[in-house]
């Protein structure tokens, strides 16, 4: 059955708050939401990786006590798999912009820069915040180490917003077809159309310390949005991961994308969506779907999904990319009514 989503009625146990409020200091979609939590907010985690992953923080942090980002570290695309080819070190390029993306600074000199590609020198083409991790990796020794070095110098306070690597180890995206074949790689699996399943390699990849607390502190763990098999379950297949979400008691959610893609999920419904991250062993509790109040936007529904589906706007109004603030508001009115 799919419901629509209501309006935000504040945190478990808490007495509740306006609708889609955010932090002191938010100036839209894009802008600054500030560094504190919510009061008495929910603890939340998101997984995934990507600009879908960038827009579930920014609106989970307007309603979310703390918030755990643990983003995919498989890209071996761009300015991350030429880093990635000169030495072997966990994807820095989502860690980058979900960083950012935590500190509300995408608009800012600061967040600029650090998503600022250098174009005509020996670095062409490599983003500041993917030199920056690589140097601080170098330094510490430590990937995780270096992450919250930057989180430090973007001013967030671990107790209440922290991004983590999905594993501490370089890892590689292998996908095998439905007829058998299989692929290696990130970006040759987000170009291959009839995957049916994608696991890491080295299976056994450590998640860093920290991710499974968080996980079983959490009153809601968010799925998405973004690319299903090379996003999403290239952080959920972590087996740190995994076993963590299935032994919490939190709401578990996968936030469907707006369309499916051109390759790795050609005409997949939500039923198709929701399938396949069961399939790889991850729970869901609810799916939340894209209703558009007008225009484009939205994937079919399909039938025999098994599991609550709530519907709710969540899309900018071209329908291309989710609205954070929208989606914000749908999430928070999902764990206030569990």
């Amino acid at each position: 059955m799919t419901q629509q989503a209501g309006g935000w009625g504040g945190p478990r146990g808490s007495a509740g708050s306006a609708g889609g409020a955010g932090h002191a200091g938010s100036v839209g979609e894009t802008g600054p939401i500030g560094r504190a939590a919510t009061p008495r907010g929910p603890n939340v985690v998101a997984v995934g990786g990507g600009h879908g992953l960038a827009a579930t923080i920014r609106g989970v942090r307007r309603y979310a006590g703390s918030t755990t980002a643990v983003v995919a570290t498989a890209d071996d695309g761009g300015s991350t798999g030429r880093l990635r080819s000169a030495k072997d070190m966990p994807a820095p390029g989502d860690l980058r912009r979900c960083l950012v993306a935590m500190a509300g600074i995408e608009q800012l000199p600061l967040g600029r820069a650090l998503e600022y590609r250098f174009a005509g020198t020996d670095v062409e083409g490599h983003a500041l915040g993917n030199l920056l991790l690589k140097a601080l990796g170098e330094v510490t020794g430590d990937f995780t180490a270096a992450v919250d070095e930057v989180a430090r110098l973007l001013g967030l306070d671990p107790e209440v917003a922290r991004v983590l690597p999905a594993t501490v180890e370089p890892v590689r995206l292998r996908g095998v077809t439905e007829d058998g074949r299989e692929v290696v790689g990130q970006v040759a699996v987000s170009t291959t159309e009839g995957i049916a399943r994608v696991a890491l390699d080295p299976p056994d990849a450590r998640a860093p310390d920290g991710l499974v607390d968080a996980v079983k502190a959490a009153d809601q763990v968010v799925f998405g949005p973004g690319s299903l098999y090379t996003s999403v379950l290239a952080a959920a297949v972590v087996e740190d991961l995994r076993a963590a979400v299935a032994a919490t008691a939190a709401q578990r959610v996968y936030v469907c994308n707006l369309r499916a893609e051109a390759a790795e999920t050609r005409g997949y419904d939500v039923v198709r969506h929701v399938e396949a991250v069961r399939n790889h062993g991850i729970d869901i509790d609810v799916v939340l779907v894209h209703r558009p109040d007008r225009g484009a936007g939205g994937v079919d529904l399909g039938a025999g999904a098994g599991v609550k589906i709530v519907a709710a706007d969540v899309a900018r109004p071209h329908g291309l990319a989710h609205d954070s603030v929208k989606l914000g508001a749908a999430l928070a009115a999902l764990i206030s009514s569990s």
